[in-house]
């Protein structure tokens, strides 16, 4: 093994315990709370060497912020991935929306609530807005779901993109009388006769 090699996975290593020490801290105190030099010590490392990895208190907590949005999109493209059909995989995002209390999802969405300008700094533009994110999220599957004909290939699917992710948010934060909402089978029942069915209209046509 080179010494190239070596120093490289020690510093892979060494960021991934700088990044567990960090998520651990912000889960316990927050973002404005946690200090480097806490970061440095529940990691078992120097200050100097948290600061050759991460020159600020910004860089460190958005690499953590990163790391955890990527753990939860992971994790629910996983899920999702056991279903072939839009309307069973939408019931399935709902029912992972409605586990968003659950970590890594819980840590984000607290931070998000309790400490918005400190989770903006740090986090970046790129992972800040939750409707964006979700709406990215659930594209690559509206565009299959165009190739097997569940939708019309004539809609916008950055449209309808943001308009799946608000609705999903919109289900998953509002239970109502008429639907279990941890019922996949009735949930994805409910999305096949109310949602698909306009996602499957040509939007060129005229409403009658």
């Amino acid at each position: 093994m080179t010494t190239t090699t070596t120093t490289a996975r020690l510093a892979t290593t060494a960021t991934t315990r700088l990044l567990e020490a960090t998520e651990k801290l912000l889960a316990d105190k927050g973002i404005r709370a946690t200090t480097m030099q806490e970061v440095a010590e529940a990691a078992g490392v120097s200050r100097a060497w948290l600061y050759r990895h991460f020159p600020d208190k910004p860089s460190l907590i958005g690499a953590a912020i990163v790391r955890l949005n990527q753990t939860l999109w992971d994790d629910a493209r996983t899920k999702l991935d056991e279903f072939d059909s839009l309307d069973h995989q939408l019931a399935a995002g709902v029912h992972i929306g409605r586990g968003a209390y659950d970590d890594p999802g819980a840590l984000l969405l607290r931070l998000r609530v309790d400490e918005p300008e400190e989770y903006n700094t740090c986090a970046g533009v790129g992972v800040t807005g939750l409707v964006p994110d979700l709406a990215a999220f659930w594209r690559p599957y509206l565009e299959l779901a165009v190739e097997r004909g569940q939708i019309d290939p004539n809609h916008d699917l950055a449209e309808v993109s943001e308009w799946v992710a608000r609705m999903l948010i919109s289900l998953g934060t509002t239970p109502g009388d008429t639907i279990d909402l941890d019922d996949d089978d009735a949930l994805a029942g409910q999305i096949r006769r109310y949602l698909l069915p306009a996602l499957r209209t040509d939007p060129r046509k005229p409403h009658r």
